[in-house]
């Protein structure tokens, strides 16, 4: 009798043990499997780690020309060939980008640095970098920019970018320099 008793007690506690092994999730599980699904909701994963709405808005043109002047607007170093103060084509789109910035903003100034590399007299680098000044200038007023916004200075041969005396050195002196 004892070991049908002990037979029936064991029927009894095994669907309980069944039970209990197969229990739902505990609350600490739930706990970080709620936050990592807070998480993927916020970064646009689902629980399975598949992206959604990862797909960027389109950018309408007006705020593609937008963020391409701003991207513009960084560059601020125009170069010039040796002994010449015209600007070229390929700095004519950095020069309109900052114009159209100042024109956007009338109570900004600029102080436009016209440089020089060293070959050449003292005298005539310095007035190589005004003309050089002066041609940024007259691109930007040809915009609508206000004189008055404009400031000119000639540093001529005085502060090189490099001193490395090389050909690539000497152009990249031959500058005018827009500091905001």
């Amino acid at each position: 009798m004892q070991l049908n008793t002990l037979l029936k007690a064991m029927a009894v506690s095994i669907p309980l043990l069944t039970l209990a092994a197969c229990s739902s999730t505990s609350e600490s599980e739930l706990d970080s499997s709620s936050s990592t699904s807070q998480a993927g909701q916020e970064t646009g994963l689902t629980n399975n780690g598949v992206e959604t709405g990862g797909v960027a808005p389109m950018l309408s043109p007006e705020e593609q020309q937008k963020q391409k002047l701003e991207n513009l607007r960084k560059e601020h170093i125009i170069y010039f060939d040796f002994d010449r103060s015209d600007i070229q084509p390929q700095f004519a789109e950095i020069i309109q980008a900052h114009g159209e910035y100042l024109l956007e903003h009338p109570n900004v100034r600029v102080l436009i640095e016209g440089h020089s590399d060293e070959r050449g007299t003292p005298e005539y680098n310095i007035a190589l970098g005004e003309r050089r000044a002066q041609a940024t200038a007259k691109y930007l007023q040809s915009m609508g920019v206000q004189p008055s916004q404009l400031t000119l200075v000639s540093y001529g041969e005085e502060k090189p970018l490099d001193l490395s005396r090389t050909d690539e050195g000497f152009g990249k002196n031959r500058r005018a320099v827009l500091v905001y």
